[in-house]
């Protein structure tokens, strides 16, 4: 069949849009990457490819297109958001705070910018700078649901462990039936609730995260996590199984896997998972989120 003048174009980039979607995210990126070649160079499309780069976990081809865009685009400030993303995955934090604080000169009153910027501030340990930060977002925006998520990291990080627990909820209040595929502030909740001994709370949320992104490992260890502390090794088996199957260089289920094996009576199981464990863990760079 011989394609009509844009139909290509269109084609490429519905089928782009349907793998974001879907989140496999390096199908859309090639998608996206045909399109600019086929609709012809535009900032939107650019925004989009680095967008889709950057979740494809592909951060320093994500900036290179990102650039493309020029300062008098309309996507301009989108682009430095998601630049100051890509430039922080690749341990260029002072270029990424820069180009977020360029950002905000542009857009004061866009909520993401400060949000993005605390992150930063978060993964540095600035924690203090981060909680006030993340508070500027929520200021600017109250429904900034990832604000009050991560402002309960912050919290629990300062040590603020009831009002962390607030703000996990008023994030998941925000989430729980208008965003329906935002899964992480019910990981972080589980995570705390077991730091406190409510193994079954723990369960339940993790649970719902997994429900939410089955795709995601972290969910499915942190269910299994919590069912080893109620002394169900035997039903935490599948899920780090499933975690591992979704990431094999993520350390900790196979240590917690080789642990259950070993209370079942598996020890050959055992053994074999703890040489996993410590071949991941040998492998695994400092986590950036």
């Amino acid at each position: 069949m011989v394609l009509a003048p844009g139909q290509d174009c269109q084609e490429k980039q519905a089928a782009a849009r349907r793998a974001y979607e879907a989140r496999r995210y390096a199908e859309a990126a090639e998608h996206f990457s045909v399109a600019t070649r086929t609709c012809g160079p535009s900032a939107p499309l650019f925004l989009a490819l680095g967008q889709a780069q950057l979740l494809a976990q592909n951060p320093a081809d994500a900036v290179a297109t990102l650039e493309r865009i020029r300062t008098d685009d309309a996507e301009y400030v989108p682009s430095l958001k998601v630049k100051a993303r890509a430039l922080y995955l690749l341990h260029r934090d002072p270029e990424a705070e820069e180009t977020l604080k360029r950002a905000a000169a542009r857009a004061p009153r866009d909520a993401e910018i400060p949000y993005h910027l605390a992150r930063i501030y978060y993964q540095q340990g600035r924690h203090t700078e981060a909680a006030e930060t993340f508070r500027r977002a929520i200021t600017l925006d109250p429904r900034a649901y990832r604000a009050w998520d991560n402002l309960g990291l912050a919290s629990e990080a300062l040590g603020n462990v009831a009002e962390a627990q607030q703000h996990y909820l008023k994030a998941i209040a925000l989430v729980h039936k208008d965003y329906p595929r935002y899964d992480v502030v019910y990981a972080n909740f589980a995570d705390l609730m077991i730091k406190l001994g409510n193994y079954q709370r723990a369960f339940d949320l993790a649970v719902e995260a997994a429900e939410r992104n089955p795709n995601e490992p972290r969910n499915l260890f942190l269910a299994g996590k919590a069912l080893v502390q109620v002394g169900r090794s035997d039903l935490s088996v599948r899920w780090f199984e499933q975690a591992i199957a979704l990431n094999a260089d993520y350390p900790e289920p196979h240590y917690l896997l080789s642990q259950a094996y070993r209370k079942l009576g598996r020890l050959a199981d055992a053994e074999r998972t703890l040489k996993s464990f410590q071949a991941a863990a040998a492998r695994a760079p400092k986590e950036r989120r």
